[in-house]
């Protein structure tokens, strides 16, 4: 007689979230993701690399985060802004780039209250703190409203340091403008234009669910985060979506 092995964690998971397939119940936030996703992809739709984020991905991790069994799927179903959690100050703060990720409509409205009891909010909160972990953000030199070219003469003690701050410009605009000016000499004529050093988006990580498991979660709590994405995702999409009126 076959000796019966007991199930693992992740196989009694797996059980349960077969068990999600076409359950109206967990279907519940498909149309409230598929929004934020879309608010999301139009926003950084102009970023550099930027491709668009697929809502199923966004549905799978809340089935991971949460599930329809618990009961912080009706209120924070992204488990974002829990206690102990520093994603959504990170996120809000402005510190770390979500003022660049936020849709114009959310600033302000999205509040460290409001995504811990709005499950709307909760979503909106959970896709952006992902979505600024994977973009590549950094400080660079961007171009002023005004594109006019002007000309300066350098005077004694005079650097390209220097001339920026004062003309409001930027060491790199100056070099670009002047690439021969290696070694500045008095009387020496100089081009520059408006710019400022800006924090901006360059670019983006990776979505491979290995990368978002990572940077979303950092798998320190739960090991199987991925396989349990992927697992959900795969299920997902199997599914039938709720209808959705636009």
């Amino acid at each position: 007689m076959a000796v019966q092995v007991p199930k693992t964690g992740f196989e009694k998971w797996q059980d349960g979230i077969n068990k999600a397939v076409n359950n109206a119940k967990w279907n519940a936030w498909d149309c409230e993701i598929q929004r934020a996703v879309n608010e999301y992809n139009q926003h950084l739709s102009g970023t550099p690399g930027y491709r668009r984020l697929d809502w199923q991905l966004i549905k799978a991790m809340i089935w991971v985060e949460t599930g329809a069994h618990t009961s912080d799927w009706n209120f924070r179903p992204m488990q974002i802004g829990m206690a102990g959690d520093p994603g959504l100050k990170a996120l809000l703060s402005g510190n770390e780039g979500g003022d660049l990720i936020l849709p114009p409509a959310w600033k302000g409205r999205l509040t460290m209250e409001s995504a811990r009891v709005n499950p709307a909010h909760n979503i909106r909160a959970g896709i952006g703190y992902l979505l600024m972990r994977m973009a590549n953000i950094k400080y660079q030199s961007m171009p002023g409203a005004d594109a006019r070219v002007y000309e300066i003469t350098v005077k004694p003690g005079d650097s390209l340091d220097k001339i920026a701050r004062v003309q409001g410009s930027t060491v790199d605009t100056l070099k670009k403008l002047n690439p021969t000016a290696a070694v500045l000499r008095p009387r020496q004529v100089l081009k520059y234009q408006k710019a400022s050093i800006q924090r901006v988006i360059a670019g983006w990580k990776d979505f491979s669910t290995r990368t978002i498991a990572l940077y979303y979660n950092s798998m320190q709590s739960d090991p199987n985060y991925v396989r349990k994405i992927d697992y959900a995702l795969f299920v997902v999409r199997k599914g039938k979506a709720s209808p959705c009126t636009q």
